[in-house]
C-alpha cells in the first residue's frame, strides 16, 4: 500500500496511491472516518484500523501534486551516520569526518545517531535551497527512511520489524563546510529545505529492507548505487538502539544512512551547484527529484 500527501485545490490531502503511482483515491472519500493527518493515520492503522480497498478508477496523479508524505513527524528525524562500509571509509578519508582519526577507526563499532530537524523536510520535487553563506559545500545523500508504526521503548531486535509501518526515500542534504567547522552534524544537515522526502510511504508488508537498491544521480550521472544489504547496522539494530534510550512514537522517521559516492568522496570534492538536478531512488519505493536553486540574500 502506498500512502501520499497530495495537493488538491491547493490544499494538502491524504491519499492512497496505486502500485503504478499513476492513480490516487483521497482518504476523505475512501475512509472518511480515519484521520486526515499522516501521523495520526499511521497510529490508527498500527492499532488495527482498516483502510478499505479502493473502488473505481480513482483520479489521475500528476507528479507536481505530490508533497512530502510526512511533513510533520512527531519530532526530529533520527539519522544514522557512516552506516555503509564503503561510505564510512570514503568519509574517513575525506577530511570532513571529525568522528574519525583515519582508516583505523573508519568503521563505527556502534550506530552513530544524530537528528535532523523536521523543519528541513521538503517535497519530492521541491527545490533544494542554496542559502547565501551556506552554499559552498552542499552535498547529497540518498537514504532509505524507516517510518515507525507501533511505538515502544526497549524494543528487542527480534521484535523490531513489528514496529515498522513503512518506508520512504530521503535525501539527507548536507553543508559539508558547516559539518567540518562545527565538528558536529546538526547545523550542516538541519538547514531549511535540506531533507527532500517522498514520493510516498510504502507499507512494510510490500518491502524487504534487507535487500533494496539505493541510487542517486546528479544531472543524469550515476553517483551512488548500492544495496541495503551493505548496511553496517540493519533496521532492527537501529530500532533496538534508539528505543533503548527513548520511546519511539508512531510516525517517527529513521534515515538509515547513505552509500558510497557522495560529493566529498571525489578528489577534489564535487559539491552541488545552482541548477544541478539530484535524483534519489530506492527499489520498490520510487524516486524523488530536486533542483538546486540559489536563494536571494536577506
Amino acid at each position: 500500500m502506498r500512502l501520499a500527501m497530495v495537493s488538491i485545490g491547493g490544499m494538502p490531502r491524504l491519499a492512497r496511491v496505486d502500485a503504478a503511482g499513476q492513480r490516487f483515491w483521497p482518504l476523505a472519500t475512501l475512509a472518511p472516518e480515519l484521520p486526515e493527518d499522516m501521523t495520526a493515520l499511521i497510529d490508527a492503522l498500527s492499532r488495527g484500523a482498516q483502510l478499505p480497498e479502493p473502488s473505481g478508477d480513482g483520479d489521475r496523479l500528476e507528479e507536481a501534486m505530490l508533497l512530502a508524505p510526512l511533513p510533520r513527524p512527531p519530532r526530529n528525524i533520527f539519522c544514522v551516520g557512516k552506516n555503509y562500509y564503503a561510505h564510512a571509509r570514503e568519509f574517513a578519508g575525506s577530511g570532513y569526518d571529525s568522528s574519525s582519526t583515519g582508516a583505523a577507526d573508519a568503521i563505527p563499532q556502534a550506530p552513530i545517531i544524530f537528528s535532523k530537524p523536521f523543519t528541513a523536510i521538503s517535497g519530492p520535487w521541491d527545490d533544494i535551497p542554496l542559502w547565501p553563506g551556506l552554499d559552498e559545500g552542499v552535498d547529497y545523500e540518498a537514504e532509505l527512511a524507516v517510518v515507525i508504526g507501533r511505538g515502544g521503548r526497549n524494543i528487542a531486535r527480534a521484535d523490531a520489524m513489528a514496529h515498522v509501518f513503512g518506508y520512504t526515500v530521503v535525501n539527507d542534504v548536507t553543508a559539508r563546510d558547516l559539518q567540518g567547522t562545527h565538528k558536529q552534524w546538526l547545523l550542516g544537515k538541519g538547514i531549511d529545505g535540506f531533507c527532500p522526502m517522498g514520493p510516498w510511504i510504502v507499507t512494510a508488508d510490500e518491502l524487504d529492507p534487507a535487500s533494496m537498491r539505493v541510487s542517486c544521480t546528479v544531472n543524469g550521472e550515476k553517483r551512488q548505487d548500492a544495496s541495503t544489504a551493505d548496511l553496517i547496522f540493519d533496521v532492527p539494530t537501529l530500532i533496538e538502539t534508539i528505543s533503548r534510550s527513548m520511546a519511539l512514537l508512531p510516525g517517527d522517521v529513521i534515515a538509515t544512512g547513505t552509500p558510497e559516492g557522495v560529493g566529498i568522496g571525489f578528489k577534489p570534492p564535487r559539491f552541488l551547484r545552482d541548477g544541478d538536478v539530484v535524483e534519489c531512488a530506492i527499489e520498490g519505493i520510487g524516486r524523488i527529484r530536486n533542483t538546486l536553486r540559489r536563494q536571494p540574500a536577506g
